[in-house]
């Protein structure tokens, strides 16, 4: 790509946590499209690995480091290996999540903390040591929260996880105020019904499609490829005045 375009990444290096598969590995197809460098993290070794074969066989440079991330010192130790390996991070998308669906009634403290370690701490913990490196780098960055219209809808079957995802809207509204005056971005980035491997049981049901596909104006699931362009866009350098957002993409499901 020509480097004026808008979109041109190249010499950007980019995080992306939960980036080994659905959504996360989505956005690194299209970030490494624009010429980024992409960091993934996972806990899933051989995923993490065909991650990165498939990135780099589309030309792209990326890496691949396992992380808990609801883990402070596997986050700590991680954020290091890829610095050292790429030596700066300029974008940081917080994908990494996990899910339990049960009723509400049933549901434990042990489901709730399950979640809430990942979806809520291992975001925070993320966001932050990106945050810190930037800050004491200079130069600005731009911070993506993953949610979910989970933090729009009415979840009852999801409640901890819907809990966790409008949590991490708060999160990045804070850290856009917060990390202004550094020339820090912090948005948040809320996907619809997506077909990944978290999501498809529910989205091939026959009777989840004749219920809910109806009430998605463009009649289809979303894919990790949908999540690619807007990847590039929140992670724009020239964007400064964009930050505190939610950015929803989900078909049209919320506005129907």
């Amino acid at each position: 790509m020509s480097n004026e375009s808008p979109f041109d990444l190249s010499g950007h290096v980019a995080l992306i946590t939960g980036g080994n598969g659905g959504i996360g590995l989505g956005m690194a197809r299209g970030l490494v499209r624009a010429g980024a460098r992409v960091a993934v993290w996972g806990t899933n070794t051989a995923k993490n690995q065909s991650a990165v074969e498939s990135l780099m066989a589309m030309g792209g440079d990326a890496a691949a480091f396992r992380c808990d991330v609801g883990s402070e010192d596997a986050v700590t130790q991680a954020f290091a290996c890829t610095l050292e390996r790429f030596g700066r991070i300029d974008s940081c998308f917080a994908n990494a999540g996990v899910q339990r669906v049960g009723a509400l009634l049933d549901q434990t403290l042990d489901d709730w903390r399950y979640i809430q370690r990942v979806n809520t701490e291992g975001t925070f913990l993320t966001l932050q040591t990106a945050a810190r490196h930037m800050v004491d780098r200079g130069g600005g960055g731009s911070l993506i929260g993953v949610s979910s219209t989970s933090a729009i809808h009415g979840a009852p079957d999801t409640a901890a996880y819907a809990h966790s995802k409008t949590g991490l809207v708060g999160l990045i509204r804070a850290m856009a105020v917060g990390l202004a005056r550094h020339g820090i971005r912090a948005n948040a980035l809320l996907p619809g019904w997506v077909m990944t491997d978290l999501a498809e049981p529910a989205l091939s049901s026959q009777g989840f499609q004749d219920r809910v596909l109806p009430r998605v104006p463009v009649r289809r699931w979303g894919t990790p490829d949908d999540f690619g362009a807007v990847a590039v866009y929140l992670a724009q350098p020239s964007l400064t005045f964009h930050t505190g957002d939610t950015v929803v993409i989900d078909g049209g499901d919320t506005v129907f």
